[in-house]
């Protein structure tokens, strides 16, 4: 066995920690999830710092807020110059590899890594672009629209469903190919699935599963107009959602599919732990496990995401390695900007190489010390970012102990204790007991940034892109979508090669050396 300490990053997409049993759902299916967090550090409070794909992936990768990395939407571009973990961890002595989904948008396809098994699911171009000049019309052509709750259920296939087993498959081969190879440098291996975003079709095994399992509808129904809040309302003509009436039963589909999904990621979790058993990496591989963000799955009448709402908004986050952290729960907020520094920790731990130090500001911290119980110097907050379609404005978000401050200058500020209203329903901005808390947040969001000066950066970094997507449109198009690379001749048998020494070397663990006499 290598005594190299390996780094396996297990990324789901639009996975709400609402819909976990280790995060208190008893309807979910999702037992390796849970066994993980049993075995590992569960935070609790952990957010993503902002509710949309490529936003979060970009401060997922750089920890970066994204007015600060330019991750504003999702189809931003992030520069080869910007650094990432996986430059940091490469620079350690890894071996970097992407496997699935990470959306970026441009040119550059790897960011620091040094493979990329598989192609994205999303398109890497300029074509996804909102437009804050026009916030209130919608671009029908790519905005999520109730189609997948329409139309959840079953399916035999479906293009996500290809995506993600392509996705898991070649994150096998990788370990394999890492244990039988002869590369030294340790692995960190990021697993990307698309699954369970929407659309809400799924295989009728896991469909099956949930025969007996009766799904709640959402606990917070759709708030009459006049109480709905205006981002809310917002979102709600984002998707389309008066397009269509929802029944009773196709919401419950809709729930049922997602959480099928979420089976389906369970079980992909536990193939590749038992792969890392069998090729003897398991003890010395640190596993993360997280989301890029959540879904509100009908809650307050909204799906998908693009809100600070608890189930859109909040991730789960467990750090496994059980040799090396205690099992516990940490109930500090803490968000994906912290990935970035934590990573550089963990390898440092086990590569004895030298820790480069950061070259560019990160706004996150190692959440190392609260996986071994240090909470004294912990800064105790989350923030939240979002400047993509279904505003004009740019939008914050807060948390900070049990409080949660929402801030956008178009509407008006939100507060919630979410030890005591853990749905949401009561907005204390107008509470006079808690005006020194309003007023706490409301500096700290004074600090953090200006509203106009971001906004008009936002705008024009919108017109930039708009205006290079469609002169690139125009007569041949060449586009960025990553192409993966491979070599069929140094896979499989070839009549160039040895075939007793290529069967021998190909196979882990190696067998007993072959001495037939004639040699």
């Amino acid at each position: 066995m290598r005594k190299q300490h390996n780094i396996l990053i297990i990324m789901a997409d639009q996975l709400t920690p609402k819909a976990l049993g280790c995060y208190g759902n008893s309807e979910v299916i999702s037992p390796n999830i849970d066994l993980l967090a049993d075995q590992g550090v569960v935070f609790d409070v952990a957010y993503t710092s902002s509710p949309l794909c490529t936003p979060a992936r970009y401060a997922f990768m750089t920890g970066q807020n994204i007015s600060q990395c330019g991750g504003y939407d999702n189809a931003s571009y992030m520069p080869s110059t910007m650094p990432t973990f996986a430059h940091y961890l490469r620079l350690m002595g890894y071996r970097t590899c992407l496997s699935g989904k990470m959306h970026f948008v441009g040119a550059d396809q790897l960011h620091g890594f040094e493979e990329r098994v598989t192609t994205d699911i999303y398109p890497a171009d300029f074509g996804w672009i909102p437009d804050w000049k026009k916030p209130d019309e919608r671009i029908d052509l790519w905005y999520h629209n109730m189609s997948s709750v329409k139309q959840a259920g079953v399916a035999a296939v479906t293009n996500q469903l290809m995506y993600d087993d392509e996705v898991g498959t070649q994150s096998m081969k990788v370990i394999y190919d890492h244990a039988r190879g002869e590369n030294e440098r340790p692995l960190c291996l990021v697993t990307s699935f698309i699954h369970p975003h929407d659309p809400y079709a799924t295989r009728q095994n896991y469909w099956d599963a949930y025969k007996n399992v009766t799904i709640s509808m959402p606990k917070v129904s759709r708030p009459h107009p006049d109480q709905q809040d205006p981002h809310s309302k917002r979102l709600e003509k984002v998707i389309a959602l008066d397009a269509v009436d929802l029944s009773e039963e196709e919401i419950i589909n809709a729930r049922r599919a997602y959480y099928s999904n979420v089976s389906y990621v369970d079980e992909w979790l536990g193939l590749l732990q038992s792969t890392l058993q069998e090729c003897g990496m398991a003890e010395n591989t640190t596993i993360l496990f997280l989301s890029d963000h959540g879904d509100m799955l009908g809650e307050f009448g909204l799906w998908y995401k693009m809100t600070f709402r608890e189930w859109s908004c909040r991730i789960p986050l467990i750090i496994h390695n059980p040799a090396r952290y205690p099992a516990r729960r940490i109930s500090q907020p803490v968000a994906l900007v912290d990935v970035l520094p934590t990573l550089i920790e963990v390898a440092d731990e086990g590569s004895g190489a030298s820790k480069p130090e950061p070259v560019a500001p990160l706004n996150g911290r190692s959440l190392i010390p609260l996986c071994k119980g240090n909470a004294e110097s912990d800064s105790n907050i989350a923030i939240s970012e979002y400047l993509a379609e279904g505003t004009g404005a740019p939008m914050l978000m807060f948390r900070r102990g049990s409080y949660k401050f929402i801030t956008c200058p178009t509407d008006q500020d939100q507060l919630f204790d979410l030890n005591n209203d853990p749905d949401e329903l009561q907005n204390l901005v107008k509470s006079k007991n808690h005006s020194k808390t309003l007023e706490e947040f409301q500096n700290l969001a004074a600090q953090h940034w200006d509203t106009e000066t971001v906004k008009q950066k936002v705008i024009q970094d919108q017109d930039r892109r708009r205006f290079i997507h469609s002169a690139l449109r125009t007569g041949h198009y060449e586009g960025w979508d990553f192409k993966p690379k491979r070599d069929s001749g140094k896979e499989f048998t070839r009549s160039h090669l040895d075939l007793s020494n290529f069967d021998s070397i190909t196979r882990y663990p190696r067998p007993k050396p072959f001495k037939p006499r004639w040699k």
